[in-house]
């Protein structure tokens, strides 16, 4: 079983871009690493899983490269974005606005099991 790393994007202000580069860079480097990695967008965060909005931001002012560079580089390493499904209602998206690099809608008990029974599984929160 390939170990996992699950990555909580919960108090993750989207409005800061400089909060944006640890999680989205980490998860790069675990994937790298043949990590199985997943990132859920919950609360504030789950905004950048709408298409639009990550590419408006940057983690370091003045940067060419976009908060949404950052999640296709981790994307194309293997990371596997997913949205918390009260996001839907909460930010007035459907599944037709998410980014493409979101690999779908999850819900709390997705998070809980794989933090309580994740046997090789890994969490950090951001």
């Amino acid at each position: 079983m390939a170990k996992k790393l699950l990555i909580i994007m919960v108090n993750t202000d989207p409005r800061n871009g400089q909060e944006l580069g640890a999680p989205f860079f980490q998860a790069t480097v675990a994937a790298a690493m043949d990590y199985e990695v997943e990132v859920v967008c919950t609360a504030t965060a789950g905004q950048l899983m709408k298409k639009g909005v990550a590419d408006k931001l940057q983690i370091k002012p003045g940067s060419t490269k976009s908060v949404y560079d950052f999640i296709k580089d981790a994307h194309e390493a293997g990371v596997k974005f997913y949205c918390c499904s009260p996001n839907l209602d909460l930010f007035d998206m459907t599944v037709d606005d998410l980014i493409p690099e979101c690999s779908g809608i999850v819900g709390g008990a997705h998070v809980i099991e794989q933090v309580m029974e994740g046997v090789d599984t890994k969490v950090l929160s951001y």
